[in-house]
């Protein structure tokens, strides 16, 4: 690893000004973080988390409602350890430690998981591992923030690049994890089935490690930011009384050595206008000594309330991405539920319902260097920015998009109930579930509302990747990105909630509503439009939340 310039300076009134700054390295050429860690990582993950229901059953001879309701539990755990993973790697181990440690605890709760599948150990062994796999896998935040971190302000076209290809290897590994490896699991052994993603898990563990002498980038852990968010809100609360002085440059800050602030390897950020309240955590009182520091619960400086306005700046646009998560989701639930009712032959081969999200994956993995190699450089000739797009302009898009893949879905169910009507097929059992007829219509016609809903995705999310990261402080890109994670794990409770109260307010005075356990007596084209219409409403709000929004400025 490279070495930590440290640049102490004093200033009087701050507890600590030691500064470090992350810039080592020559400014050679090197290699970007491994996109073969990421790929073999989530390879392994996707192996367990797509057929974990299946397992649950088979192996463990659970219920369907137990199995979905053990699933659901590790989904929701597996959600929120990224923010463990990342809060640890801002505040005390740094990013390249945290990788390092987690990975290690990912391949023992791989080698926990064979053992039980091979062995047919009782049912507590598999969840050890399981539950260690949710704490090991937490990982995406901190790879993501940790490869970003490599690049130069100078390379933000790169750094924008990197993010695209990042999200790539999380889909190529869920292609492979998801296909190859589950049909190993069901047409192999168990044991041989979860052995392969042990085996890649090491293999991503030896792929870091490997780059180590080219990672010359590292982010120092900062301590706590918890901390620092709780010390602005106490001392602005102290000072409530305290007029914010109109010279924005009288607020407290400590004296510029190199542009790096107090905040252990964390830039100066530039003072904002907006949310003046803080700014009193900031303002100093004639009472403040100047002779000796003074606690940062009485007296912040201006990074340290920048920092905490840069993440309320971000909570606005983090919301927006609740509702596209909820419409997303769409593609494992309602999406399936249409498609199990279709012709799902093609000559003698039958094709499931939800084996068509591989189509969303192959969208992603075309419109990522589509993205990447065209539509960003002539958006770059076009705009003069360094990205092509602005980072809100690109997520908004994005928005857009997957509003068309609702409507999409709404035509095709307004053909497929036309198709109902046509054959009078109302009462007919049709779907996965059983052995009666399927109706005369191709499930291949669902192949474009996928296609659009992968043509989002390359928008917003890795839109949001890329602006969480680019837009929280230095010191809290880990746990800013994780942030980001948690409005898809929202989304998925709100489309859950969307769908129980729909169904239950049409299905009122005997009538059957629009999402009913016959769902050829169902309208799911309403429910598609109700999605296209809060996409739309989501997306009218999300311009003024951009047209509100002041990215982050450093001082230098």
């Amino acid at each position: 690893m490279a070495s930590l310039a440290l640049k102490p300076s004093g200033c009087g009134l701050c507890t600590a000004c030691t500064r470090t700054c992350i810039h080592g390295g020559d400014g050679g050429t090197r290699p970007d973080i491994t996109p073969a860690s990421n790929c073999f990582q989530f390879i392994a993950y996707f192996a367990v988390s797509t057929n974990l229901v299946n397992y649950l059953k088979d192996r463990l001879h659970q219920g369907s409602k137990a199995a979905a309701n053990g699933v659901t539990n590790w989904m929701g755990t597996s959600a929120i350890t990224p923010l463990v993973a990342a809060f640890l790697a801002d505040a005390f181990l740094g990013r390249y430690w945290t990788i390092a440690l987690f990975l290690v605890i990912s391949v023992l709760a791989y080698v926990v998981l064979t053992v039980s599948a091979a062995a047919a150990l009782e049912s507590a062994a598999f969840y050890a591992g399981l539950y260690l796999l949710a704490l090991g896998g937490a990982l995406q935040p901190v790879l993501s923030s940790f490869g970003a971190d490599q690049f130069d302000e100078e390379e933000r076209g790169r750094q924008s690049s990197f993010f695209n290809w990042f999200y790539l290897s999380i889909n190529v590994g869920s292609l492979v994890g998801g296909t190859v490896l589950v049909w190993v699991q069901s047409s192999v052994s168990w044991g041989l089935g979860y052995g392969i993603p042990a085996l890649f898990s090491a293999l991503a563990v030896a792929a870091f490690l490997a780059g180590t002498a080219t990672y010359r980038r590292h982010q120092p852990p900062a301590g706590s930011p918890l901390t620092r968010v709780a010390q602005v809100v106490v001392a602005a609360c102290r000072k409530c009384g305290v007029q914010v002085p109109e010279d924005a440059s009288t607020l407290h800050e400590c004296e510029d050595v190199g542009g790096m602030s107090a905040i252990q390897g964390s830039r100066r950020l530039a003072h904002t206008d907006q949310f003046r309240f803080l700014d009193k955590a900031a303002s100093v009182e004639p009472s403040d000594d100047k002779s000796r520091p003074a606690s940062a619960w009485r007296l912040c400086t201006v990074t340290q309330v920048e920092e905490l306005k840069c993440v309320l700046r971000l909570l606005p646009v983090w919301a927006s991405g609740i509702v596209f998560a909820a419409a997303y989701t769409q593609m494992t639930t309602t999406f399936v539920l249409q498609g199990d009712t279709l012709d799902p032959y093609v000559g003698g081969f039958r094709v499931p319902a939800a084996v068509l999200s591989v189509f969303d994956t192959l969208s992603v993995m075309l419109w990522v260097p589509l993205y990447d190699r065209l539509v960003v450089p002539l958006a770059r000739r076009a705009t003069g920015h360094d990205r092509g797009f602005t980072q809100l302009a690109r997520m908004g898009v994005g928005l857009v998009v997957l509003t068309a893949a609702m409507l999409a879905a709404g035509a095709l169910e307004v053909a497929r109930r036309r198709v109902i009507a046509r054959h009078d097929m109302y009462d007919t059992n049709t779907g996965a579930g059983g052995d009666g007829e399927y109706l005369p219509l191709s499930i291949f016609w669902q192949v474009p509302q996928y296609v659009v809903v992968g043509a989002s995705e390359v928008f917003t999310f890795i839109g949001q990747m890329e602006f969480f990261y680019d837009q929280a402080p230095d010191a809290m890109r880990s746990l800013c990105s994780g942030l980001s994670m948690t409005s898809f794990a929202l989304g998925n409770y709100v489309s859950s909630a969307l769908v129980t109260v729909v169904a239950r307010a049409t299905a009122r005075g005997g009538r059957d509503g629009w999402i009913p356990d016959d769902i050829n007596r169902a309208h799911l084209d309403n429910f598609f439009w109700l999605l296209a219409m809060l996409c739309a409403g989501n997306f009218g709000v999300y311009l003024l939340i951009a047209r509100w929004y002041t990215y982050k400025k450093t001082v230098d």
